[in-house]
């Protein structure tokens, strides 16, 4: 099987647009005149993203709010989304929780497919926003010496998960994760760049450190916790806690809570150094598919 980071690397080839900025970023950026559309999207697989017998509503209501956390991330509104479903047996309550989460961040649904077939459901959204500021932030604007700032803890969709399995501990983390919508306007004009942390702190750092062409230095015990100590390290590897992880210049104070985790300095040997030490080559960052 191909490996997500070399099929993504071929399809660069194909994705030659500008909207498509190099397939470095969660998001397409359409310009259109005065306006500017934001385009994402996000698929699910039973088994993977959500545990097989998992109430459907919850399911539906993550989908949505990951495809809203890319909106987020480039400060952008909802315009509406399509659904790719695959039909099963809780179809009803996947309805239920996809009419909550759609009501909750105003977003319509406009369309999509339906499709029926054995084995692993996958699900999959598209979602269309509308810029609210220009430039649209990206991954790839991080300068030497800008700070590196995350909006809130990491680690509680880890015990969510581990909760849902055991049935015993609050879940709500991992089952509905929140899209932070309307931090993400805020900080939108004043980023040098910004994205949400889906697949951990410290590979989403590394993607956006190697999209900006800089090394960032994170200081691991700066960055808060929804977990035990302990787990600091597990943390930081561990996926699905949506926080918006963004850059601001020196000196520069934020409009929302957030936590400065570490600085960008000019492009050294790694992309990614931790307390000041670069990891080990076989270290895993975060998730990957593959």
């Amino acid at each position: 099987m191909t490996t997500e980071p070399a099929f993504i690397a071929a399809l660069r080839a194909i994705a030659s647009h500008p909207a498509a900025r190099g397939l470095d970023d969660d998001c397409a950026v359409l310009d259109l005149g005065d306006e500017a559309l934001v385009l994402t999207h996000d698929m699910m697989v039973e088994g993977v993203h959500y545990l097989s017998g998992q109430d459907a509503a919850d399911v539906a209501w993550k989908l949505v709010a990951t495809n809203m956390s890319d909106l987020a991330a480039k400060g952008a509104e909802p315009v509406g989304v399509l659904l790719g479903y695959m039909l099963g047996t809780e179809d009803a309550r996947f309805l239920a929780g996809l009419r909550e989460a759609l009501d909750f961040y105003g977003a319509p649904l406009l369309g999509g497919d339906t499709v029926s077939g054995p084995g692993p459901r996958a699900l999959g959204l598209t979602a269309v926003g509308r810029a609210t500021c220009r430039p649209v932030p990206s991954r790839a604007g991080v300068h030497a010496g800008d700070g590196l700032w995350i909006t809130g803890a990491v680690g509680g969709a880890m015990l969510g998960l581990e909760a849902l399995r055991s049935g015993s501990g609050d879940s709500l983390a991992y089952r509905r994760p929140q899209a932070l919508m309307a931090e993400g306007r805020k900080l939108a004009p004043l980023v040098t760049a910004m994205m949400d942390v889906s697949d951990g702190v410290l590979l989403d750092a590394q993607r956006m450190a190697q999209a900006s062409g800089v090394t960032f230095d994170i200081a691991s015990h700066a960055v808060p916790l929804a977990c035990p100590e302990n787990r600091r390290a597990e943390a930081l590897r561990w996926g699905d806690d949506y926080q918006l992880l963004f850059t601001l210049p020196a000196g520069a104070s934020t409009p929302v809570p957030a936590t400065r985790i570490g600085a960008a300095a000019e492009r050294g040997p790694a992309p990614l150094l931790v307390d000041g030490l670069a990891l080990d080559g076989n270290d895993r960052l975060g998730y990957r598919h593959g």
